[in-house]
């Protein structure tokens, strides 16, 4: 019997990856979500309504166009105002720590001491340790035990921004080619199958990264988006019945 046949096979080394924080990626994980969603859901309704109302092509398309720059251009304009008082929060909540280590050194120190045993370290090892991070860097100990915030690793707006304008745009794409694209007689159900298959992967795929279970949100997601085009393509019968 050879070495390589009697030797355990060697257990695939740990990779665990820890660039950034949690809040980030779950910060950029919020926005793609809702962007992509809110583009789907909105755009479909917006869409399947006008469906309901003319068969006109042309005016399935305006519509469309309208609504995915009105709304692709809104959540960026939200998420950017929402993410950057965010980050004026934490600028002047690290700019308050700054202050008060520079003037009470010694309460800043027992404070951190404190907050380390109410993480489950006896008092002698967390005045060792709040002393060891205050030496090496006061600031950024506190703001991370204390505040919860990575100062080099703040909360950008612009990404925010960005990644809120391009997940709505891709999402509201799909409605909008799903109904001028098909023959007239195609263009509902192919736009209504294709929203429902589009919200399935968006609530998978989110509740997959964020590590919770699926069948919830992908219920939620299908769910909505079928109520939405149901009320709206409703209504749209309704007022092209009407003749408005």
């Amino acid at each position: 019997m050879t070495d390589r046949e009697t030797r355990p096979e060697a257990e695939p080394p740990h990779r665990e990856t820890h660039e950034g924080t949690l809040g980030s990626r779950l910060n950029w994980l919020r926005a793609a979500v809702l962007g992509a969603n809110d583009g789907i859901v909105s755009t479909a309704g917006l869409v399947v309504g006008v469906a309901g109302a003319t068969e006109a092509r042309s005016a399935l398309l305006t519509a469309g166009l309208a609504g995915l720059l009105a709304g692709s251009l809104s959540m960026a304009a939200g998420e950017y105002v929402s993410v950057s008082t965010q980050r004026d929060s934490e600028k002047a909540a690290l700019a308050q720590e700054r202050r008060e280590l520079r003037e009470q050194p010694e309460a800043e120190l027992e404070e951190l001491t404190g907050l380390l045993e109410e993480r489950g370290l006896t008092r002698e090892v967390a005045r060792e340790a709040a002393v060891q991070l205050t030496e090496r860097d006061a600031l950024r100990a506190h703001a991370r035990v204390e505040l919860g915030i990575d100062p080099d690793d703040l909360t950008n707006p612009w990404h925010a921004a960005w990644a809120s304008f391009l997940a709505f745009t891709a999402g509201a794409l799909l409605p909008l080619l799903a109904i001028v694209l098909p023959p007239v007689g195609w263009r509902l159900p192919v736009t209504v199958v294709s929203v429902l298959i589009a919200l399935f992967c968006t609530g998978w795929s989110s509740a997959r990264l964020g590590a919770a279970a699926p069948r919830r949100a992908v219920l939620r997601n299908v769910c909505g988006g079928a109520l939405a085009m149901g009320v709206t393509y409703g209504v749209g019968v309704l007022l092209g019945a009407a003749g408005v």
